[in-house]
């Protein structure tokens, strides 16, 4: 989902994916791509609706574009330290 294969490029759909899977996705059966279309576009609806989300001051995602000013930042910081892996020597 990113250009380098970075997840961190990507990290809020990332997020979004999970909850979807995790939450609802999992737990449920379609039978035909239509009705699995129609789930997913109604827990959409709710993820954005009426879940509210720490990350946004317990608002939803709607409340939250709609709020005039900042939100205070709940989310942890990105703290990556890339680390050197040994070289394999040949056998």
């Amino acid at each position: 989902m990113t250009e380098n294969g970075d997840p961190y490029e990507n990290a809020l759909a990332e997020r979004v994916n999970g909850i979807l899977k995790s939450e609802w996705l999992d737990h449920e059966h379609y039978d035909n791509f239509e009705q699995a279309n129609d789930r997913i576009c109604q827990i959409i609806r709710t993820y954005n609706t009426l879940r509210p989300h720490l990350s946004c001051d317990m608002l939803t995602p709607e409340q939250a574009h709609a709020n005039v000013g900042k939100l205070k930042k709940r989310w942890k910081q990105k703290n990556v330290t890339q680390k050197k892996l040994p070289l394999l020597k040949p056998v």
